[in-house]
């Protein structure tokens, strides 16, 4: 359970150091890239991945496809929890299993019961209700998170092609991944620092070091802990959703003092209850 609790603190104080990172008037695309810069480092200290195992064979469209999304994606995170708050964003992000589980569905022809189906509906329709704008607030700008559900579901799809792939280990097929962000992140900064005169500035590495850290401490923690619960996945799969949502919604709340309207707040409550659905669709 330790693990379970520290991968949920790991990625709120990802959407946290973001959120902090506006006050600074930091460089997020910058930071991106420290960030997979960090990870990668952190990667290969920790798995000790062998990179002669990795051949033309592999899934080298998977991998490159993951690794352009991953930049590109994590920057529409940095826009959203900007514009529309850590709470907002961190259930669009967790709402986000609900693409590969239609993927499974439409593309794999795995059978639904009505529990699953019952958890889809009431998913989007509590996403529709988290998203929905504020009349006084126009700062809010559902393009970003509607964007972190969409990145973050194709990559889910992505990722379990590539644990499918038992040739190459999982942690190996990660590094790559990585290197691939990191290349993808560090052509977008030298675009940026060329075009717009831009320079590396100390503060933009150091939330980039932070960022790395807490985003590869997600992903350690979130594999020990599907270790831990090997007989019992649901667990994790139900612990890490609703974890984040109900933390990132405090933190939200009472330490950024994020503003959220009735309709916002039913939209918290039907996105816990989903995953409640979800999870209870796995054992029928």
């Amino acid at each position: 359970m330790l693990f379970l609790v520290l991968s949920i603190f790991c990625s709120v104080i990802v959407g946290v150091i973001f959120k902090i990172t506006r006050k600074y008037n930091s460089n997020p695309i910058q930071i991106v890239a420290i960030n997979y810069l960090t990870a990668l480092a952190l990667c290969y200290f920790t798995f000790s991945p062998n990179l002669a195992e990795v051949n033309p064979n592999a899934p080298w469209n998977i991998y490159i496809a993951i690794g352009v999304l991953l930049p590109f994606v994590l920057l529409s995170l940095v826009a959203s929890i900007r514009h529309m708050g850590i709470v907002k964003t961190d259930a669009a992000q967790r709402l986000s299993l609900f693409i590969p589980i239609i993927a499974a569905w439409l593309i794999f022809k795995e059978e639904f019961n009505s529990y699953k189906v019952i958890g889809l509906l009431i998913g989007f329709l509590a996403l529709l209700f988290i998203l929905r704008k504020q009349s006084d607030n126009t700062q809010n700008k559902w393009f970003f998170p509607t964007a972190v559900f969409i990145g973050f579901g194709v990559i889910d799809i992505l990722f379990k092609q590539i644990a499918v792939y038992t040739t190459l280990p999982y942690p190996t097929s990660l590094f790559v991944v990585f290197c691939i962000s990191l290349a993808v992140a560090i052509l977008i900064s030298i675009y940026e620092m060329t075009t717009k005169k831009t320079k590396l500035e100390p503060k933009n590495i150091l939330f980039g070091i932070l960022v790395g850290i807490f985003n590869f401490g997600n992903i350690l923690f979130y594999l020990k802990a599907h270790k831990a619960f090997a007989e019992n996945p649901s667990t994790v799969f139900a612990g890490m959703n609703m974890g984040v949502i109900i933390l990132g919604s405090l933190v939200g709340l009472l330490f950024f003092k994020e503003k959220l309207s009735k309709i916002n707040f039913i939209g918290i409550f039907l996105a816990l209850i989903s995953i409640v659905f979800i999870v209870i669709s796995q054992f029928k």
